[in-house]
């Protein structure tokens, strides 16, 4: 048995995440009064070992590793971290890591559960719309939960400008207003990727079953969760809701999507035929 399976690359990274997680209990501790580059560097080191699990799982399968929920739940989580170590170059959103680090790990630990990584859970319809369909799909939720997590970082700021002025003023972790910013923006681009696999997923039922809409507890899912994030950027935009019901819709959403999404793939006669 090889020791340098795509499992095993990806519990490591797993791993080295959780070593990050607990570097960053020291981040909360000291108030995040310093730019830290240590957490970072340990979160690009998972990063790699990461990226190498899903490469050696595509090449091995010969398609883009998606088609189970291990595989889908790696590239979520790969999602997350990639977009966190693109903002984390910014010194002011470095410390986005320390807040996304028990998210990646937890979801990382319930990836490597056996029964996950199972076969027979490949779409019916054609492969290359499968693969375009879920990629698109499951960046839309990483970037829902990175949204997630700065609408977190948005709440702890605005807690401690509120009773913990002394630890605010001297914290390294950006304002509000950014951090804020930072949320729709990552909403805005999920509603977007998540309504172009959508649209893709509606070509390929046309492809297999001759009409674009079928009848499906994962469609009707999805649809759900692009309604809902399209709403809450709606009410942010168009009737000026407060940052902190938007951090909590973003958050409660994540949550919702996290605790759902499992069982309805496996309800789905198309996903999980």
């Amino acid at each position: 048995m090889s020791w340098f399976t795509d499992r095993h690359c990806f519990a490591l990274a797993v791993v080295i995440y959780g070593v990050a997680m607990m570097h960053s209990f020291f981040l909360w501790r000291q108030g995040f009064r310093r730019h830290d580059f240590i957490n970072y560097g340990i979160l690009f080191l998972g990063f790699l070992f990461h990226t190498t699990a899903m490469l050696k799982r595509g090449f091995s399968l010969e398609r883009c590793p998606i088609h189970n929920l291990f595989e889908a739940t790696m590239f979520i989580d790969w999602t997350i971290v990639t977009v966190y170590l693109v903002l984390g170059v910014v010194p002011r959103l470095r410390h986005l890591g320390a807040f996304a680090t028990p998210l990646i790990v937890s979801l990382g630990v319930f990836a490597l559960m056996p029964d996950l990584d199972g076969a027979g859970l490949e779409p019916q319809f054609g492969h290359w719309w499968t693969s375009l369909h879920a990629a698109l799909s499951l960046l839309a939720y990483g970037a829902f939960g990175l949204s997630a997590v700065a609408a977190l970082m948005y709440l702890t700021q605005d807690h401690d400008l509120k009773f913990q002025k002394f630890r605010a003023v001297f914290s390294l972790l950006p304002s509000i207003q950014r951090l804020e910013g930072l949320a729709v923006r990552l909403v805005f681009c999920g509603v977007v990727l998540l309504g172009m696999g959508l649209l893709v997923g509606f070509a390929g039922v046309k492809q297999q079953y001759g009409v674009y809409y079928k009848s499906d507890p994962k469609i009707h899912w999805s649809l759900l969760v692009w309604m809902f994030y399209l709403g809450i950027l709606v009410a942010k935009g168009w009737y000026a809701q407060r940052g902190r019901r938007f951090a909590w819709g973003s958050i409660g959403g994540f949550i919702f999507v996290l605790l759902t999404f499992w069982g309805f793939n496996l309800f789905s006669t198309i996903h999980h035929p």
